[in-house]
């Protein structure tokens, strides 16, 4: 590739680091056997590359060029470290037969079951249950999506110190810990997908309804979330989950554009313009969803939800949403993965498909829950369902309530907009 401007190599190199760090950390986990150890080799590939390009020019197959250089790196470490001996000699006398190796066939190396069973260790290691939430989804999105720290930092407005923190303090218990770059077997293998599944779902949701901040959504989120899901999917072809949650974030996000207004406020489900929901998005959710359903066996909790995403997807107006369908697969969901949301919902389906009057009790019947008690949707739900019996005082009252729950600027306005609806003086703020 011809030498370019300094800044337009540095873009360069910053875009492919993105789309090839996972690779790259992936193969060096397996040669040093350390996660921490192989991302701080792959940065040391990315230093060498913003040393050598912008005098000699981005390589023609830039991220062979990357790997090569950290696997050079890889066997020095190796050798300071007076181990591994053989290993060592293996990797030394490959190098050295294949001196052009950087600029030799890249596809080979890409498309190599190798590398994608390099790339689904690394999955599982950065999804470790021995590792807190958090610090999973921080490393996953580090290790395996590419973000810098502080890229992680903005998107769930913490600190950059605090997001660097729990990626140093997950690197070191993994160490500890000794947590085996392997693809796990038998039952351990159901938990762990579990768990990987259970992080990029997190991210999605937190980038498609942010639970705190000035915006509605963050679409980068998402799309980081996007891009994981059908990785994963990819490398796990024959788990019907992993195709099911693919299913459910496609269907989901294909209502982006239309879930905010001009101004970015909140658009709500039965009031958007459906003609603005992506139909390609909605193709490939549908038939993530037929896949997870071809391959049979029992339908878990992210096929069950990417089912109600489809018929709201099929809809084509508020009107023709079959809900008492909705109602029925919520009423699944909560049997496989039964939890207080889940059972608001299916009093919203149930509200939807019989009226207000059925759904108004099982919402009540969720009063006590402790773990509902600070969650803003509760008393949401029921200011909707008062509001549509005509009971304007109750519904909002229950809609300043929810409106005081809430961490994100966008719905508290949205909120204090439908109890001011109902009439009555305004809360002071």
């Amino acid at each position: 590739m011809p030498v370019t401007g300094s800044s337009e190599v540095h873009g360069a190199i910053e875009a492919v680091f993105r789309i090839e760090s996972a690779r790259l950390i992936a193969g060096l986990t397996r040669i040093v056997g350390d996660v921490g150890q192989a991302e701080e080799l792959a940065q040391d590939a990315l230093v060498a590359a913003l040393e050598r390009w912008p005098e000699t020019g981005v390589p023609q197959n830039p991220g062979a060029w990357l790997m090569a250089t950290a696997k050079h790196r890889a066997i020095d470490l190796l050798r300071r470290r007076e181990r591994l001996a053989r290993k060592v000699e293996v990797l030394g006398r490959e190098a050295e037969s294949e001196p052009d190796w950087a600029e030799a066939d890249f596809e080979r190396v890409v498309e190599s079951a190798e590398i994608e069973d390099d790339l689904l260790r690394l999955v599982f290691i950065a999804c470790h249950p021995v590792l807190p939430t958090q610090a999973r989804v921080a490393l996953t999105l580090r290790l395996v999506g590419g973000l810098r720290t502080e890229e992680i930092a903005r998107a769930f407005l913490v600190s950059e110190a605090t997001v660097a923190q729990r990626i140093v303090r997950a690197k070191k218990k993994l160490a500890e810990a000794r947590v085996p770059f392997e693809v796990p077997g038998g039952e351990e293998l159901a938990a762990r997908v579990s768990s990987v599944l259970e992080v990029i779902y997190l991210v999605f949701n937190e980038g498609y309804a942010a639970t705190a901040g000035d915006d509605w959504m963050r679409p980068a989120l998402c799309e980081d979330a996007l891009r994981l899901g059908r990785m994963v999917a990819g490398l796990l072809p024959k788990e019907p989950e992993a195709h099911g949650l693919v299913a459910l974030m496609e269907l989901q996000a294909s209502r982006s554009a239309a879930r905010t207004g001009p101004t970015g406020e909140p658009v709500l489900l039965l009031e958007q313009n459906r003609s603005r929901w992506d139909r390609l998005l909605i193709r490939r959710g549908l038939a993530a969803l037929a896949r997870a359903e071809e391959l049979g066996g029992t339908v878990g909790p992210y096929a069950l939800q990417a089912a109600i995403a489809a018929c709201h997807a099929r809809a084509r107006t508020p009107e023709a949403t079959d809900w008492p369908r909705i109602a029925m697969l919520y009423e699944a969901l909560a049997h496989i993965a039964p939890s207080p949301v889940v059972e608001l919902n299916r009093a919203v389906a149930v509200a939807m498909a019989f009226g207000p009057e059925h759904g108004l009790p099982l919402v009540d019947e969720l009063a006590a829950e402790p773990s509902l008690a600070g969650y803003h949707l509760l008393p949401s739900v029921r200011g909707d369902l008062l509001a549509r019996l005509g009971r304007a005082a109750e519904a909002r009252e229950e809609f300043l309530r929810a409106a005081s729950l809430t961490r994100n600027a966008r719905e508290r306005a949205l909120l204090e907009e439908r109890a001011a609806e109902q009439g009555g003086e305004n809360r002071p703020s």
